[in-house]
């Protein structure tokens, strides 16, 4: 009988082996797993803030550093966090309703404000309102304020009328009362005004009844202009008649004193009226003029 003992010892001469291949996919799954570490640490360390966006950091809830620029930032995993504010030019609007200083009811008031951040204050923004918080905290209630006051300021047909003037003064108080928050203003405009249907139609009328006398008052102005001109050229043509009677009487002033200093100047004045045809009448003088039968004498 033959027994083989080799056969029952082979398992025990593999265990090396299995063992051996086991610690090198051990040391495989560590080396994976701290590549991952590493992978997931470096995202962790930093942060990248786009343009437009400035980063502020935090450490452990507090404020360390509130101008990060745009591009990668780097931070201490899970000991500090950064935060991305939008500090491009922002645009809030708004619709009111207030009271003229004659009690009409200006309905649906159309505001626009343009606004940056003051970088400068950034931190206190985020500390004492909170970024989300601006609209609701700083904007709306400092808007309605002013708007209202300024209104009321003005009576309803003044308030049209000086539209552009309320406007600007809303513009300034807003720019003064938003800049101690770290809120700089670019613009505001007041987009529409609305009053009651009554209050509007009496100001179209209004309007139409000034551009009517306005038309009134230029024909009048044409028509003053007109007779003024008329005026102008009478009194021009009254004193170049003046003028020609002047010439005239001082050239018969000058005759009559010429005749009284030389009688022979009558008979120059006769040759130089003379139209060359003898009179057909006889007198009793001698006139070297004067013919008979229609022939001079010497004939």
């Amino acid at each position: 009988m033959n027994i083989n003992f080799g056969s029952a010892n082979a398992p025990q001469d593999n265990i090396p082996r299995y063992q051996e291949a086991g610690k090198k996919l051990g040391r495989r799954l560590l080396l994976v797993l701290l590549a991952a570490a590493l992978v997931a640490l470096g995202s962790a360390s930093f942060t990248i803030i786009e343009e437009g966006y400035i980063g502020v950091k935090y450490q452990f809830g507090k404020i360390v550093d509130d101008s990060l620029s745009a591009g990668l930032n780097f931070k201490v995993p899970f000991v500090q966090t950064i935060r991305q504010v939008d500090v491009r030019e922002q645009m809030y609007q708004m619709d009111a309703n207030a009271y003229t200083k004659d009690t009409q009811t200006v309905e649906g008031i159309q505001t626009k404000l343009n606004y940056v951040y003051d970088r400068g204050e950034l931190s206190n923004i985020i500390r004492n309102v909170g970024i989300n918080n601006v609209e609701s905290k700083l904007l709306i209630p400092q808007m309605q304020s002013i708007v209202k006051n300024e209104i009321g300021q003005y009576k309803a047909e003044d308030l049209v009328q000086n539209r552009t003037t309320v406007q600007e003064s809303i513009e300034d108080k807003l720019r003064e009362s938003l800049g101690q928050s770290g809120i700089i203003v670019v613009s505001f405009a007041i987009e529409n005004l609305d009053f009651e249907d009554g209050f509007e139609e009496a100001i179209r009328a209004k309007v139409v009844a000034e551009q009517e006398a306005l038309k009134m008052q230029n024909k009048t102005k044409e028509k003053e202009e007109l007779a003024r001109q008329m005026v102008i050229e009478a009194q021009a043509e009254a004193e170049s008649q003046k003028i020609r009677a002047d010439a005239e009487a001082y050239a018969i002033e000058a005759i009559q004193k010429q005749l009284q200093q030389s009688p022979e100047y009558i008979e120059l004045q006769r040759v130089q009226k003379w139209d060359g045809k003898y009179p057909q009448v006889m007198g009793n003088s001698v006139n070297p003029f004067v013919a008979l039968n229609g022939q001079a004498q010497g004939e």
